[in-house]
């Protein structure tokens, strides 16, 4: 857990240094180079289509690979593990959509983006927590990976259920043939990850064609891949699973999701107007992920707490626990994707989208660390004060130190 925490938090730290390479490029002299770029194309789609459905593909399999680690073998694995990430997701998720739609209900088209403020940015919110070194206390980092790893989850069936349309039935069909071959691989205990492979690139194909988004491809094949837990060795390096988790997160961090946030993240700022700050869409998203993230996942956490259905993160004070709240309001990557897909045919309402994740995301980041640095120097010195008052004779008898 300690390894994955530190290689998430240093890709959110190239994260954002790629969005904010691409929020640099749209508004400099080689912004017709770089929009013109994107629109190229290469073989059958265009750049950016390759990277927004093939890149990322292997992004969404590594969610996948994630999501089934962690809930057969890892922090996920007991429902009371589950309940206190889980509800907090639940809120995470409810509350953001709901302030969405309340803000664009009277906007003709603008409803369907509903779940745009729904989702955490993992790598960019460990990110942040990585800068605040020793104020966060663990727990409370293994809880945020929690949460947004079935933040994640719930982002998937989103799509899934959604954000697909145009369904062809016979491309569907093969893709569930392709999938059928994929479980019998793995209920043949096949451990070489090479059928895998090539099944899910074929997987891929299909979905493409069939009119579910070809990223699903990657949470499907995910679960296809073989993980068999061990009392006796739980979480094995072994596992075929484990092995390409491994191979392909360095790659993900550090080269698939930059080159997502690069091309993405470009919005034109010239000319822009408070009236473009205030429209719907870029208020509902902003709003629902600087303030629907925050009360949700802290109302839910609260709630759980008090309800005795599941602890506090341990060593972690209410005010950590809102501060990483607010922090996960952060919901670049999945929030851009989810809204890119919401509005493929419309580009007006694509640059609200990216100005209310940018917006959201930034408001989220600085006043969640904020709020962690107050309460994790507060805690300091509360133990400091804590020790000095300590009793000194051997027993705990004795006087306070002066």
């Amino acid at each position: 857990m300690r390894a994955f925490l530190q290689g998430e938090a240093l890709g959110g730290l190239v994260l954002m240094a790629a969005a904010a390479a691409g929020l640099l490029a749209a508004n400099s002299p080689l912004a017709g180079d770089y929009f013109a770029a994107l629109e190229a194309y290469v073989g059958p789609l265009s750049l950016l289509h390759w990277i927004n459905d093939g890149l990322m593909a292997v992004f969404f399999l590594v969610v996948g690979l994630e999501v089934k680690r962690e809930l057969v073998d890892g922090q996920l694995s007991t429902w009371p593990r589950r309940v206190l990430p889980g509800l907090a997701a639940l809120g995470g998720m409810a509350v953001p959509a709901l302030i969405y739609v309340a803000l664009t209900l009277g906007t003709p088209g603008a409803v369907q983006g509903w779940a745009t403020p729904a989702a955490t940015d993992i790598a960019f919110t460990l990110g942040v927590l990585a800068l605040l070194g020793r104020r966060v206390p663990v727990s409370l980092k293994i809880f945020v990976t929690a949460l947004a790893i079935v933040d994640d989850l719930g982002a998937v069936l989103i799509i899934a259920v959604f954000y697909s349309g145009g369904l062809s039935l016979p491309w569907l069909a093969a893709a569930s043939v392709v999938l059928a071959g994929l479980v019998v691989l793995n209920r043949s205990r096949v451990n070489a990850l090479w059928p895998y492979l090539i099944g899910g690139l074929a997987l891929w194909a299909c979905v493409l064609q069939s009119g579910v988004h070809a990223t699903l491809a990657g949470v499907a094949l995910a679960f296809t891949i073989p993980l068999t837990p061990s009392p006796a060795r739980p979480d094995h390096d072994h596992s075929p699973l484990h092995r390409l988790e491994h191979a392909l997160h360095p790659w993900v961090a550090f080269l698939v999701v930059p080159v997502f946030g690069f091309a993405n993240a470009g919005v034109t700022l010239g000319g822009l107007s408070p009236a473009a700050l205030l429209a719907p869409v870029t208020l509902g998203v902003a709003a629902g992920l600087f303030v629907g993230k925050q009360a949700g996942v802290f109302a839910f956490t609260w709630l759980a707490v008090k309800l005795r259905w599941a602890d506090c993160p341990e060593h972690a004070s209410w005010g950590q626990v809102y501060g990483s709240s607010v922090l996960c309001g952060i919901g670049f990557t999945m929030s851009l994707f989810i809204g890119l897909l919401a509005f493929p045919d419309a580009p007006a309402l694509q640059n609200e989208v990216k100005l209310g994740v940018l917006a959201g995301s930034l408001l989220s980041a600085v006043v969640g660390a904020s709020v962690l640095a107050i309460a994790g120097r507060r805690g300091r010195l509360r133990s400091d004060r804590e020790r000095r008052l300590a009793p000194t004779a051997p027993g705990g008898a004795g006087r306070a130190r002066p």
